[in-house]
């Protein structure tokens, strides 16, 4: 059956010597791979609308399998993203991360947004450490295994101060600290730092800026927990952190 839908490209491998796997990740269906025929030919009308990071309209045919392209429509083609390295790096990260953590076919249209959003922002300049930090961390929600960072993760408290517990899987209290001597102790201001990226909507970001040290010292902390329980390589993670090096 044909159907329309509205998604953004977040991967594509060939498939033969003319056509493409793309996987969308829809609105309307979540996430779908089809086959795109004849996309790797230049001057196929499939070429432009099956490349990375793409928004666009799509009509598929889905069916038990792979599902088919038929057509699609342009509407953002981000091409700040897709001409500077950095942005395509991050928008990348965004992309495999969706791409490794989301089930096929389980709609969901905020975390859907979430990602339009983050792509977005990215593309006009905003800070994409802070976009794709608060985006991985409503991934890591909807994958089942995000950390506890509203209380105490093994008695309860809600008062701080903190500790990042790897380990544990989230906030540990003064008291209970000497469940993970490895734990990162956390000063009040940056403890709740962590639970407000984690619940904030992107759409609502604004022009938030954030010390370099604190930024580092979160992504480091995020690094650690996802090689901890994320369980996929993520390729684009490796390539941001060889771009640290030069940037």
């Amino acid at each position: 059956m044909l159907e329309k839908v509205e998604g953004v490209v977040i991967r594509t491998s060939d498939y033969g010597e003319t056509h493409k796997i793309i996987t969308l990740w829809t609105r309307e269906k979540g996430k779908i791979s089809v086959i795109a025929r004849g996309a790797k030919k230049p001057k196929s009308r499939m070429s432009s609308v099956t490349q990375p990071f793409i928004y666009g309209n799509y009509l598929i045919y889905i069916g038990k399998g792979m599902g088919s392209m038929s057509q699609g429509e342009v509407i953002d083609s981000f091409r700040s993203v897709r001409e500077d390295i950095v942005k395509a790096g991050y928008s990348s990260f965004a992309c495999e991360l969706a791409d490794k953590l989301l089930e096929e076919r389980e709609p969901d249209p905020f975390l859907f947004e979430q990602l339009l959003t983050t792509i977005t922002y990215i593309d006009e300049g905003r800070d994409p450490d802070i976009v794709t930090m608060i985006f991985e961390l409503k991934i890591y929600r909807k994958a089942g295994f995000a950390p506890v960072l509203s209380r105490c993760i093994n008695c309860g408290r809600e008062e701080g101060p903190f500790a990042f517990s790897v380990r544990e899987g989230g906030y540990l209290c003064g008291r209970c600290k000497y469940l993970d001597s490895s734990a990162y102790p956390l000063s009040e201001r940056f403890g709740k730092l962590l639970p407000l990226l984690a619940e904030m909507d992107v759409k609502r970001l604004g022009n938030v800026s954030m010390k370099k040290e604190n930024k580092e010292k979160l992504r480091q902390l995020l690094d650690q927990y996802y090689e901890q329980y994320g369980g996929y390589f993520l390729k684009s993670r490796k390539f941001l952190k060889q771009l640290d090096r030069f940037y």
